[in-house]
């Protein structure tokens, strides 16, 4: 038991390490980023820091839910707390919808408004901003596959959102220097429609990650190819005579077995218990796996198969 209590607590501690990894360096970011956004007039660069801003609070839900996700079962959750992450995500992604929708409504009102031309050092700015966020993105990305955590992935892809509308965001102000040095006034509106397609960036990603996020939340079962080797570990056990039924629910990081495995109906009923708890130990040595249930039936051999009593 030592070994798992350890192994929750390295995830912990790697998934905390990497949120305020994405705290401190998108508060560091938005800074920038609107300092400069103002110094250079930039419309988009002042929407990307709103981003960036944005995903501090992101990370700091993310933090939250990393941490009531690792409490232990209680009364209340006898199956733990692991679903709190993807109610984290789903929080984020929330958060980026509405922030994306802020964006683009700023933008479509500078269409109508004199715009300035934006200044040389938005560019560097900009490009300082994608090499950040492209790094953050690949360690989150890794470290939230390697613990399968739905909030750091999603926290990821929030990194990787930041680097598809810094570089839209790039495009537009270099396009809107272009405009203003060659006098070619409709050129310069491309620092506004740059800061349009950062928001619809932005919905997309929270619309996608959502989506996921939901996904996970409704108790889904794994996929029959996901389960094989499950299924295996417990059809080895002794005295198991067949697998009547068997769902792998993945909650949060962790998976939870309800399996019902067929025995002699000749045993007693503490042969019975005694194989039950069997094949939980098995189970629970298979990778992810927190809790297993385990019920009882008799073997019948005129039963169709994969049929058991229910």
């Amino acid at each position: 038991m030592g070994d798992v209590v350890s192994e929750v607590d390295i995830r912990y501690r790697k998934v905390r390490f990497a949120a305020w990894v994405g705290i401190i360096g998108n508060i560091i970011l938005a800074i920038i980023k609107a300092i400069v956004g103002v110094m250079a007039n930039s419309r988009a660069l002042i929407a990307d820091a709103l981003h960036s801003a944005s995903d501090v609070v992101g990370s700091v839900v993310v933090l939250i839910g990393v941490r009531a996700a690792k409490l232990p079962p209680d009364r209340d959750h006898p199956y733990g707390h692991g679903k709190a992450e993807s109610v984290a995500a789903i929080i984020v992604a929330v958060l980026l919808l509405f922030v994306g929708f802020e964006i683009a409504l700023n933008a479509g009102r500078s269409f109508f408004e004199p715009v300035v031309v934006p200044k040389i050092i938005a560019i560097y700015a900009v490009v300082f901003s994608i090499v950040v966020k492209e790094l953050m993105f690949r360690y989150k990305y890794h470290l939230g596959k390697k613990y399968k955590s739905d909030a750091i992935m999603t926290d990821a892809w929030h990194h990787r959102s930041d680097v598809f509308s810094s570089v839209a965001v790039l495009i537009g102000i270099g396009t809107a220097i272009i405009g203003g040095h060659l006098n070619i006034s409709w050129l310069v509106y491309a620092d506004s429609l740059a800061s349009f397609f950062v928001a619809l960036l932005i919905v997309k990603m929270a619309w996608s990650l959502g989506k996921q996020s939901i996904h996970n939340a409704l108790d889904h079962v794994m996929h029959e190819e996901d389960t094989v080797k499950m299924k295996k570990t417990a059809a080895r056990v002794d005295g198991v005579l067949h697998i009547d039924e068997f769902f792998a629910r993945e909650h949060g990081h962790y998976v939870i077995i309800d399996i019902k495995v067929a025995v002699d109906p000749q045993i007693t009923v503490e042969e019975g218990h005694a194989i039950g708890k069997m094949v939980k130990e098995h189970l629970l040595m298979e990778e992810h796996v927190q809790d297993v249930l385990v019920h009882i039936n008799p073997y019948k051999k005129k039963k169709n198969e994969g049929e058991g009593d229910r």
